[in-house]
Parts: structure tokens; C-alpha cells; sequence
């Protein structure tokens, strides 16, 4: 960067620092005579920033709404048994071989971690802290030497805890585009989090969890790690606790079953050809990209249940109105043309909890009033833009 446009820069930073303004989208039209035109859209509570908005970001129609898959529950597992290789006894001897001085937890002390959790821990995981209580406020070395006893860096039992999916989000931009299932063959189920995932520990950044909650193919009370980069789904890591702690670990576990077709599908150049080939009862995200031949009809996506997001390009649409027929959608984002349409015609889905408005090379303020309208409908904050005008006089 040359020095007088990174002299330019920094003094726009220190501006916007001392107005406790962290960042700021802006549009400028230097004309050849000088005559400008420069044009600020300052953030709003109303706007998620997200890539590929340069102008705008996602516009948040509720406060505190996620997406469905981070506030999916886990299914009820009434069958669910222990592994075989679940050894209470063994896990025992082994850990009070590996910690002779340890002191464990209190009959007591457990009954109170399993109320407060809301949930049963497993015989395992009850074993483990007779053994050894963990005091992370107390004998720091005693920690050290029960993490290296057991494999991570253990959690005391008043540090035990469900993990909740919602904190995972990894807002709208991102999280609306994705979807996670649960297959018959699957031994961890398809969530965000859940309460019955009781984190024990760490690597040092990823959570090592016992799971309460186990998928189809999985057993009660294996070890499971949530991945801090993923902001869905986890990992088997042991079919057990003991197997954990005796070092028997998976080196590898099937991927995740995110991103798949029926639930996730595109229509468009180099994708499915028409809508028709989308349809599914268990499709979720779509997406329309631009496409040789018409627009496209909506109709057959009227009766699907879980459709959730629809992101149709520009053009795309032989209708828009049919929006309003998809019950279930929670996300949308069209063109300029395609969201004037709705809104002139009050079509706009009651069930949306967040909107995107596609920018191609457009003046961004004609947008802000158009995504002002959509947060209108929902009495939503505004987005608050300035208009400068000046003149820089000629080029030289």
C-alpha cells in the first residue's frame, strides 16, 4: 500500500476508534471532475456481518434466533447398553494402580453432580470420580497426575457439564448452508450438543465427552470429542470409558454426515437440473445458482416439511411469490427484484428468522433501504446509512 492511501487509512481507523465504531461498509463514486459521493452503512444490532455481504450481512429478523440444527434435541435411546468392553471393575483396579494416593468423590458428591447435571452417569464415569475427585483449585500437581492417569486433562466433578449446542453456532452466513443427519449406522447422533454429552476434559482445545445419548449404533457411556473447530457434530473416540483410559482408542471414526443429499441440494449449471430432482421429504437447505433455460418453479417444494433454507440467484425465479408457500423456511435470500416482488405483494414468510439480500455490483444504498423494509415487517432496528457529498476537484 502506497504511503499516502496508508496515511488515508489510518486516519479513517483512529475516526472510527474514537467514535467506538468498529468497523463501517462504504460505497465511493469519484467522479472524473471531482464531484463525490461517499456513502457509509454504519453496523446495526438488526445485521449479522458475514462474508460474501460486502454491503449488508445477514439481517437477524428475532433476537437470539439459531438455526434448527443447533437447537435440535437428541432422540430417545431406551435400548442403549453399555459396550462390551465396559469394565467398572477393571477401570477401578487400573486407575487406583495408576493414582495409589488419590482421594475420590463422595457417594453424596456424585448424587449432587447427577442432579445438578439433570441426568444418570454411567457406572464408568461414577467409578472414575470414586477414584479420583479432581480439585483444580487445590493440588494442582494431583490434576496433573490424573489427566495423565486417565488420557486428557480431566474435569473435577462440580466442573462436569452438558454441552450445549447453542454456543456453537457459528452464526447465519455459515449455519443456515449446513445440516447434519443421523443414519441407522451411526454411533453418535447428528447435533450440536446435547445434555446427555458430559464433558469430562480436554486435549488442550478440543472437549472429550462421555455420551448419555449414544446414535443407533453406539453404546451408552462411549467417549466422544467435539472438535472446537466443528460447529457440528462429534467424533467416537472409545466404544467405552475403560477403553479409554486403557488406551484402546479408535484411530479412525466415519465422517460426519453433514452436506449430503436429500437434506442438502443444488440446482444450477453443474448441479441437479431442475427443482423436481431436489425435492425430497428430507431436504433442508437449497440451493438455485444461475443456470442455462427459465426460471424455475417453486411448486414442487410446497409440501416439503423440513425445508428450511432457500438460496435462489437473481433471475432464477419464475415467481417469487411462491415463497410464501414454503412453511417451513427460516432463511432466504434472493435478488433485489425478487425481494421487491414479495414484499410489494405482503408475501413475505411469516416463519423466516433470517434474510440475505444477494449484491452484485449494485449501489449499496437502494439495498439498505430494501433491507430496511424487510426489518420494518418485523419491527427490527434500522439500518442507519450517511450520504457525503463533496467535490475533489480535477484529476491531475
Amino acid at each position: 500500500m502506497p504511503p499516502a492511501a496508508r496515511t488515508a487509512v489510518e486516519g479513517i481507523q483512529r475516526a472510527l476508534a474514537g467514535g467506538g465504531v468498529g468497523e463501517v461498509a462504504f460505497r465511493a463514486e469519484v467522479r472524473p471532475d471531482g464531484s463525490t459521493v461517499l456513502g457509509l452503512v454504519w453496523p446495526s444490532p438488526a445485521v449479522e456481518p458475514a462474508m460474501g455481504y460486502p454491503d449488508l450481512g445477514v439481517l437477524l429478523l428475532n433476537d437470539g434466533a439459531l438455526t434448527e440444527p443447533w437447537l435440535r434435541r437428541p432422540d430417545p435411546v431406551p435400548g442403549a447398553v453399555p459396550a462390551p468392553s465396559a469394565d467398572p471393575e477393571l477401570l477401578e483396579r487400573t486407575l487406583r494402580e495408576r493414582l495409589p494416593g488419590a482421594v475420590g468423590a463422595t457417594e453424596e458428591e456424585i448424587a449432587a453432580a447427577e442432579a445438578r447435571l439433570g441426568v444418570t452417569l454411567s457406572d464408568e464415569l461414577k467409578t472414575l470420580y470414586r477414584v479420583v475427585r479432581v480439585d483444580w483449585h487445590d493440588d494442582f500437581e494431583a490434576v496433573i497426575d490424573a489427566g495423565r492417569a486417565v488420557g486428557c486433562e480431566l474435569s473435577g466433578l462440580d466442573g462436569l457439564f452438558g454441552i450445549d449446542g447453542t454456543v456453537r453456532h457459528p452464526g447465519w452466513d455459515i449455519g443456515a448452508r449446513q445440516s447434519l443427519g443421523t443414519g441407522p449406522d451411526d454411533a453418535v447422533q447428528g447435533l450440536a450438543g446435547s445434555p446427555g454429552w458430559i464433558a469430562i476434559g480436554s486435549n488442550g482445545g478440543d472437549t472429550y465427552a462421555v455420551d448419555l445419548t449414544p446414535g443407533p449404533a453406539g453404546h451408552l457411556g462411549q467417549v466422544i470429542l467435539i472438535d472446537h473447530e466443528q460447529s457440528l457434530g462429534a467424533e467416537l473416540v472409545a466404544d467405552s470409558l475403560t477403553d479409554f483410559v486403557l488406551g484402546r482408542r479408535r484411530e479412525e471414526s466415519p465422517g460426519l454426515r453433514r452436506d449430503e443429499a436429500p437434506a442438502v441440494a443444488r440446482v444450477g449449471t453443474g448441479f441437479l437440473r431442475t427443482v423436481e430432482a431436489a425435492a425430497h421429504p428430507a431436504l433442508e437447505v437449497l440451493t438455485i445458482d444461475p443456470a442455462d433455460g427459465p426460471p424455475l418453479t417453486l411448486a414442487p417444494l410446497t409440501a416439503l416439511p423440513r425445508l428450511r433454507t432457500l438460496t435462489a440467484a437473481p433471475g432464477t425465479l419464475a415467481d417469487p411469490r411462491e415463497v410464501a408457500a414454503l412453511t417451513a423456511l427460516e432463511f432466504l435470500e434472493l435478488g433485489t427484484r425478487e425481494w421487491r416482488t414479495l414484499l410489494d405483494a405482503g408475501a413475505v414468510p411469516r416463519t423466516l428468522k433470517a434474510a440475505a439480500i444477494t449484491v452484485r455490483d449494485q449501489d449499496h444504498l437502494p439495498v439498505v433501504a430494501l433491507a430496511n423494509e424487510i426489518l420494518t415487517l418485523r419491527n427490527r432496528p434500522r439500518i442507519d446509512q450517511t450520504l457525503l457529498e463533496g467535490d475533489l476537484g480535477p484529476a491531475r
